[in-house]
């Protein structure tokens, strides 16, 4: 496949999403030890861990499968969380990009049911449908985990089902343990309808909105 990924920065009211760098690092460690009752079954490297986390995703991002990025809230100025484009498949020619997962997204403690995670996910999506012209954005979860899949429910995505041990289990003490993974996904027909509803989201956390 020779379609790499390379993310731009993409900004919105809330949120600029910044292509992951090592300068990232000390906010991130700051953001990632936050409140972490929200981790159960995502891992987000502990503060001491978020040097060798972005290591990690650079290398990844170096093999054109992977385009992290730092979510920068506006309203700080400041990293308060990762996410990214990986996954990229192409099936009709090596040139053009067909569909694209949005994953490895975590957000401080204080980010979280601010709007933020919903313009980012506005800011990846609109970017993939409308420059890269795909035909799905897909997204998935430990099944068990209800939370990101009530997040994930709420950005307009569809539930396709759950793949029964479909990756490493990144609960605590399930070191060695497969997860089922539930799986959701947004195709270029249903976009429009999707990104209005989204965009109308963002605006009610908007300044001024209430």
């Amino acid at each position: 496949m020779s379609f790499k990924l390379e993310g731009p920065v993409l900004e919105g009211a809330l949120v600029r999403l910044e292509p992951l760098e090592r300068r990232h690092t000390a906010e991130l460690a700051v953001a990632a030890e936050e409140n972490r009752q929200t981790y159960d079954f995502t891992w987000v490297p502990r503060a001491h861990e978020v040097g060798d986390y972005v290591d990690a995703q650079l290398a990844r991002a170096a093999t054109g499968r992977l385009a992290p990025y730092a979510q920068i809230s506006l309203a700080s100025d400041r990293a308060v969380g990762a996410t990214s484009y990986w996954e990229p498949r192409s099936w009709r020619t090596d040139e053009q990009l067909d569909a694209v997962e949005v994953g490895f997204t975590w957000l401080a403690g204080s980010a979280q049911g601010t709007g933020v995670n919903a313009e980012a996910k506005l800011l990846l999506f609109r970017h993939a449908f409308a420059q890269w012209g795909v035909s799905r954005v897909d997204l998935k979860t430990d099944a068990r985990n209800t939370r990101s899949r009530a997040a994930i429910a709420s950005v307009g995505a569809r539930f396709e089902g759950v793949l029964r041990n479909w990756s490493r289990s990144w609960a605590p003490g399930e070191d060695d343990r497969l997860r089922d993974s539930a799986i959701f996904s947004i195709t270029a027909e249903e976009w429009p309808r999707c990104e209005r509803q989204l965009a109308e989201r963002v605006a009610g956390f908007l300044p001024g909105a209430r």
